[in-house]
């Protein structure tokens, strides 16, 4: 697979997942959900949004927004674990790693892929001086 067809998927699977949380929210708020929850579910769909958007377009913050997605699904089930008691401990820890892990090693790849963050021959872009 090159890494154009791969940066696509990773792309796809980002808008898809924040499909997926965004899905989510409307039933919280019919319910009296914990804010919390409501504002990293939010937060969530938030980064799997913009890093879907900043990989497709070859932004150099997409990587960034990648990490800030896996970090906010690590807090999520941390907080679902530790402060809300709806999921068990050893789960959630996996959970979160996991999401540390794989948001990374994206982050990762989308940095090295050509487009985003550099070109192609794997030299970092600069940015332009004002003179």
């Amino acid at each position: 697979m090159d890494r154009s067809t791969a940066v696509l998927v990773i792309t796809i699977a980002l808008a898809v997942y924040g499909v997926y949380v965004a899905a989510h929210l409307p039933a919280m708020l019919v319910a009296p959900p914990a804010v919390l929850l409501l504002v990293l579910f939010a937060l969530q769909a938030f980064c799997a949004f913009a890093a879907a958007i900043g990989a497709w377009r070859g932004r150099p913050w997409a990587p960034a927004m990648v990490v800030a997605l896996g970090l906010s699904v690590a807090v999520t089930w941390l907080v679902e674990a530790f402060v809300l008691g709806i999921v068990a401990y050893l789960y959630a820890l996996l959970a979160a790693v996991l999401a540390i892990v794989i948001a990374w090693l994206a982050a990762l790849f989308l940095t090295r892929s050509r487009g985003v963050g550099g070109d192609a021959n794997g030299e970092e872009g600069h940015m332009p001086v004002a003179t």
